[in-house]
């Protein structure tokens, strides 16, 4: 499909800086595959749900994985995408002009890192140096990655450590956060409980690759970047038997979808898995293994806009997203939220 067909004009005023505190006051746009809208918070969320239905969290949790350092006499950017080893990382470089395979990067407080080789999608391999874990050199040197459209209009501080964190963050290893479920709160999550209501986790750390821009002009010539997940043969279990009991399994953000649309068979049963994805959904996908989505508002021609096409309608999703602009929704990874209901 061509590209500019997911396109849509946003208002630069539209683009959230800060999330909704309390978390679970952020709006949440309802939109069912056929009938009206429903303009309402997070907070209504179990009064749109059914029991039994079992809520779907990615557990990742963001590293600082931006770090900004200098190779001689040139300043050099770079942000972790995905680990290859205990001390090598694929990194997406900014300056990456000034570099070469064999020189070494300097970071903050004393970190270094050797860049090995470019890939051909642009990316290079970095290696660690020394023999301190690389979280601890991480901690040290580097940055939380908020995604440019935030960072360019602001720096980072201290409020992001906890903002640009879901409260199911347990697993070191994402740069990018699951932002669906920054919406969610104990208080949420006790009354999601108590309208039986059920929720399962799995992981999968989200990389760099997700704020790419798409460059092509058809989406049969993209490529994904792969990212790493694993889905416990106990909960795609349970999965199982919610489905099999006809409850639905929505999704909680893109990240969760995607692992679970790659650990589903033809006949959509859930797989427990372990490794890398790099699917792509767009139009005219055959979903396997979810039945609803929330997830936030997304950018204009972005693989992920696809993917929310893909489950809900191109022109409902287009219509969708005419309405929350008119209507002052905020976008993007701080922004509101929507239930995307087939």
């Amino acid at each position: 499909m061509r590209v500019d067909l997911f396109d849509f004009i946003l208002p630069p005023e539209r683009i959230a800086l800060r999330p909704a505190r309390p978390r679970d006051t952020a709006r949440l746009l309802v939109v069912p595959g056929e009938g009206a809208f429903a303009d309402l918070t997070v907070r209504d969320l179990p009064g749109q749900l059914r029991a039994g239905d079992v809520l779907v969290f990615n557990d990742t949790r963001v590293i600082p994985a931006q770090l900004e350092g200098r190779r001689g006499d040139a300043r050099i950017g770079t942000t972790l995408h995905k680990r290859i080893d205990l001390r090598r990382w694929q990194v997406f470089v900014r300056n990456a002009k000034r570099l070469r395979p064999g020189d070494t990067i300097d970071f903050a407080g004393g970190v270094q890192a050797l860049a090995e080789a470019r890939g051909d999608d642009g990316s290079w391999t970095l290696a660690f140096l020394g023999e301190e874990p690389v979280e601890l050199l991480l901690e040290r040197a580097g940055q939380m990655p908020l995604p440019p459209y935030i960072a360019g209009k602001r720096p980072t501080d201290a409020d992001d450590k906890a903002d640009y964190q879901t409260m199911f963050a347990a697993r070191d290893g994402a740069v990018a956060a699951p932002t669906a479920a920054l919406h969610f709160t104990p208080d949420l999550m006790a009354a999601l409980a108590a309208a039986g209501i059920g929720h399962e986790t799995l992981t999968l750390h989200v990389g760099a690759g997700t704020f790419l821009p798409v460059k092509v002009e058809d989406t049969a010539d993209h490529a994904m970047h792969a990212e790493w997940g694993t889905i416990a043969p106990e909960v795609a279990a349970r999965l199982n038997a919610a489905r099999a009991a006809g409850c639905r399994v929505i999704a909680v953000g893109t990240t969760s979808l995607r692992l679970l649309e790659s650990a589903a068979d033809d006949v959509g049963t859930i797989h427990a898995f372990a490794g890398d994805t790099a699917i792509f959904i767009t139009p005219g996908y055959r979903f396997k293994a979810v039945d609803g989505l929330m997830t936030n508002f997304h950018l204009p021609k972005s693989t992920l806009f696809m993917l929310v096409s893909a489950l809900i309608g191109r022109e409902r999703m287009q219509a969708a997203y005419a309405h929350a602009i008119a209507d002052g929704y905020r976008f993007y990874s701080y922004g509101d939220g929507s239930l995307l209901l087939p």
